[in-house]
């Protein structure tokens, strides 16, 4: 009568799958600098950096004059010279500051007590020139662009999750991210946002990974393929997706109580993947499940015929 029955224990296990979606490299906002004045300003010079070039923070990328700087200066150097107040000379600095004087050219003009005749403009961080808006002798007015620089020791790859995904991905899931110009490489990271919407034209959901970029090998929207790891890391009790028996209605699974006895069990499921199915509540480790019968159950009026099969005949009422 057991003839194609199977059973199994019930065990825990880690149980996940990796949703694999497409993505791009894109640059981290957090790491991008504008290089601009607070006034008018003439350029007298332009160090030799061009758009893509590699600069280190503290290295020069002009040289220019601003009439508004070097009048505040002069009231600077004027002051310390008469042994103004502390306000006096407070209000002073402070115009310096306000005009974008960076600390140290502030602290050599009070050291040498001359205004110089114009100030380097250094970069403001480690990274790649996106761009170069500036030639020498041009205006610079207040604001505008001369440098733009980004750091990309670390980048971002957003990927786009299908709304039917989502609720498989969490925050710190580990992610593995291969890009076609890199063919056998990979780079490892974990998910560091689920942006709160979902695309009405794609009905995906963004997620963001932050990734190293040792080498600045990976460019910003490069085509990233994207596989992230679903589940949690600690085992619970699963059975395999062929003991769950979905009704449409319920999910059942049989436990096999011996000696030729069945039982149906309601349970409720949780993540698949892999072959098992997570099982939240209706049995537990150490159970015996039909993993396998010589029957398919499709709906909920062949469950109560399934279950007679699986009984021997001299147990039938």
């Amino acid at each position: 009568q057991r003839t194609g029955v199977r059973s199994e224990l019930v065990q825990r296990r880690t149980v996940g799958r990796l949703v694999r979606v497409p993505g791009t490299v894109q640059l981290d906002e957090r790491r991008i600098s504008v290089v601009a004045t607070r006034s008018d300003a003439f350029v007298n010079e332009v160090a030799n950096v061009t758009t893509g070039d590699r600069v280190t923070k503290g290295q020069m990328l002009l040289r220019l004059y601003s009439p508004d700087i070097a009048f505040a200066a002069a009231q600077f150097i004027t002051d310390l010279n008469s042994g103004g107040r502390d306000s006096a000379l407070g209000g002073a600095r402070q115009r310096l500051e306000n005009l974008g004087l960076p600390p140290e050219a502030i602290t050599e003009i009070e050291r040498a007590r001359k205004a110089p005749l114009s100030m380097v403009w250094r970069a403001p961080r480690d990274g790649v020139v996106l761009e170069r808006n500036v030639v020498d002798g041009m205006k610079a007015a207040p604001g505008e662009v001369l440098f733009r620089l980004a750091d990309i020791s670390t980048i971002w790859v957003l990927a786009d999750v299908p709304e039917f995904d989502l609720g498989a991905v969490r925050l710190g899931a580990p992610v593995t991210i291969r890009v076609r110009s890199l063919p056998g490489r990979s780079f490892e990271g974990r998910v560091s946002l689920i942006y709160p919407q979902v695309s009405e034209a794609t009905r995906a959901t963004r997620v963001r990974i932050e990734i190293a970029n040792p080498g600045g090998v990976l460019l910003p929207n490069m085509y990233a393929e994207v596989e992230i790891g679903t589940g949690d890391a600690a085992p619970v009790v699963a059975v395999p997706d062929s003991a769950v028996i979905d009704t449409g209605t319920r999910q059942v699974v049989i436990i096999d109580r011996g000696e030729g006895r069945f039982e149906p069990r309601d349970v409720k499921i949780g993540l698949r993947g892999d072959g098992f199915t997570e099982i939240r509540e209706g049995i537990v480790e150490g159970d015996r499940v039909v993993v396998a019968a010589n029957f398919l159950i499709d709906a909920e009026s062949n469950l109560k015929a399934a279950l007679r099969g699986l009984t021997p005949p001299e147990a039938q009422p």
